[in-house]
């Protein structure tokens, strides 16, 4: 992908500053990311999951008691404010 017109005008400033080509900068740049990169192990592939799944795995290990303390008309009231600031529900 090509820099942006401001993208190289900030690189040459840079290469110029520093009495430096800009293929040098960037060679500068590549150098310390593979470098940086070398150090740690790679990371794990992302599994290919549906949410739903992912969702299960995490809440698996949750007390029941926890489930319990949720709200049970969350649903019904998912667009106001009365677990977050205290209003009063529709209709009341």
């Amino acid at each position: 992908m090509p820099l942006r017109p401001r993208e190289e005008a900030k690189l040459i400033a840079l290469a110029q500053a520093r009495g430096l080509s800009t293929n040098d900068v960037v060679r500068l740049a590549i150098e310390r990311v593979l470098a940086d990169t070398a150090d740690r192990p790679e990371e794990p592939k992302s599994e290919s999951r549906p949410i739903w799944e992912l969702i299960v795995d995490n809440m698996k290990d949750v007390p029941s008691e926890e489930f319990a303390k949720l709200p049970k008309d969350g649903a019904s009231e998912h667009d106001h404010y009365h677990y977050l600031y205290g209003h009063p529900k529709h209709g009341q």
